[in-house]
């Protein structure tokens, strides 16, 4: 989960009666009377930007579609992949109510019971949700899972550890490291901007290898990002094709000598246009590895999780996810 947000372990047993949809976009009543009830696993980040209102909200929905919902607020991210694999029979779904964090929490469970994955957008940035071409309104995202069309999308690996949208070692590991629960609370995703101000203030090029097959890359850099998703850091944008069904990783490295000029590939990163300018190295691959002279930490869906040496392997068609069948065109 996000690092900002430990799991709430005190949850009120949420109000879960059958509501009548409110217009008719939604599924109507005979269709939920109809539909056998569905056991749904629903995981609450209640110390999310938004997670504490999912029950009402998308619980509510979702109920009304015919839904069984079990619902757990864990105290703390290790615990969401065990209860997840100890409710898995007979239950028709996972449902994540959080962030990108706690989403990752939930990855090994998924690989593990083969469950389909419905997300909730409750957490600060969102990547996932914005990847899949999700609508951030939660209620609109329960319909969405009400509707039940899935696709199957790529999970990284590295060091064992599965990720979503990307995982890096440099300046996003040392934003992860700097960001804190209640900024983000507060701030939202301006607490991103704020925090990378700080680290920037203080950011060094570090040397590292990048290997790819039999090629071995020296570089000097502040950043190495290995991306699996299109979106990551609050809407940035791994690079303008990249696809979480692709088959594909995509990996840049910031290879600029002053700081300043991180600022001025800003808006190009928000459009995963970064890789363009002289300074960025890119390559496509399903796997790469990471070295450096000193251990380094990695970040993975915003969670410093291992260390570098770094081993990053593809997981093809490793999830299954709710999504929507015709997402919006890219912004």
């Amino acid at each position: 989960m996000d690092r900002e947000s430990e799991i709430g372990p005190d949850l009120e047993e949420p109000d879960l009666e059958k509501a009548a949809p409110s217009d008719g976009s939604d599924l109507g009543s005979a269709v939920a009377q109809a539909a056998p009830t569905r056991r749904l696993l629903m995981v609450i980040n209640r110390g999310s930007r938004s997670g504490s209102q999912a029950v009402g909200l998308a619980g509510s929905k979702l109920s009304a579609a015919g839904f069984d919902l079990v619902v757990s607020a864990p105290s703390s991210r290790h615990e969401v992949a065990p209860w997840i694999e100890a409710h898995a029979e007979g239950a028709a779904g996972v449902v994540i109510a959080g962030g990108d964090g706690t989403l990752n929490a939930a990855a090994p469970a998924l690989v593990t019971t083969g469950l389909p994955l419905g997300i909730i957008p409750a957490g600060t940035a969102n990547d996932l949700a914005r990847t899949l071409g999700l609508p951030l309104d939660m209620e609109a995202a329960a319909d969405v899972i009400a509707a039940g069309h899935r696709k199957t999308i790529d999970l990284g690996d590295v060091n064992g550890h599965k990720f979503f949208n990307v995982a890096s070692v440099g300046l996003s590991a040392d934003l992860a490291r700097e960001l804190s629960g209640e900024s983000k609370r507060r701030f939202g995703r301006l607490s991103y901007a704020l925090t990378a101000a700080k680290v920037l203030s203080k950011a060094r090029p570090f040397h590292a290898v990048i290997v790819s097959g039999d090629e071995q890359v020296r570089v000097k850099t502040m950043q190495v990002a290995v991306g699996n998703g299109r979106y990551y850091g609050g809407g940035m944008a791994v690079e303008q094709t990249a696809e979480i069904d692709d088959g594909q990783f995509d990996l840049y490295s910031l290879e600029f000598a002053q700081v300043w000029k991180l600022l001025a590939v800003a808006y190009d990163f928000r459009k995963g246009r970064h890789v363009l300018w002289r300074e960025v190295r890119a390559a496509r691959g399903t796997s790469f590895e990471i070295r450096t002279r000193k251990p380094r930490p990695v970040n993975a869906d915003g969670e410093l999780v291992t260390f570098t040496p770094a081993r990053f392997e593809l997981l093809r068609n490793a999830v299954s996810v709710f999504a929507p069948k015709h997402p919006p065109p890219r912004p």
